[in-house]
């Protein structure tokens, strides 16, 4: 008992240090795959240099749903074995997650001399330029990077979850 409020707490203050700068209003599609584009703003410390990193959250639900499909899978979210034990007891709550996979695909790194608020405003101004709506900008402490991209994926799966039992209402899936 007390174990799963350490495991809820420490999640709760790892939320609290990521951030969705940007957020993007696009669902999920209900049958087969969708991306999502990311920018991910991280700083070690005040004095250390700022890294930008792009990348695309592909989120695949199952096309055949077996005892073996229920399980989410999270593929390059995360270094450390321990943060995917939290990650998978946030998951096991919740019914949104079964069925999906999520893979993680990042680019390299580049590192920039502006402060993290320095950069995500550049960066907010340049997809406004290029009118581009559905890239998301996350900021997190560098350690953190992987939550930050997770939160993302898991606020689109949430806000998703309506609109797709809807169309699955819809298509004589459900009652």
């Amino acid at each position: 008992m007390f174990d799963e409020f350490e495991q809820f707490e420490r999640l709760r203050q790892i939320w609290s240090q990521v951030r969705i700068e940007r957020h993007v209003e696009t669902g999920l599609f209900t049958f087969g795959d969708s991306d999502l584009p990311y920018y991910l703003v991280t700083s070690a410390a005040e004095d250390k240099p700022v890294r930008i990193r792009r990348g695309t959250i592909n989120i695949t639900r199952a096309r055949i749903i077996t005892p073996d499909s229920m399980n989410p899978e999270l593929r390059n979210f995360f270094a450390e074995q321990d943060d995917v034990g939290l990650i998978e007891f946030l998951m096991s709550r919740t019914a949104a997650f079964s069925n999906l996979k999520l893979i993680n695909d990042s680019g390299p790194e580049r590192i920039v001399t502006d402060t993290v608020e320095e950069a995500v405003e550049k960066l907010n101004r340049l997809l406004d330029a290029e009118e581009e709506e559905q890239v998301a900008i996350l900021s997190a402490p560098a350690e953190l990077g992987g939550f930050a991209v997770f939160r993302y994926a898991t606020e689109r799966i949430l806000a998703s979850a309506p609109g797709n039992i809807q169309e699955l209402r819809e298509r004589g899936f459900l009652p």
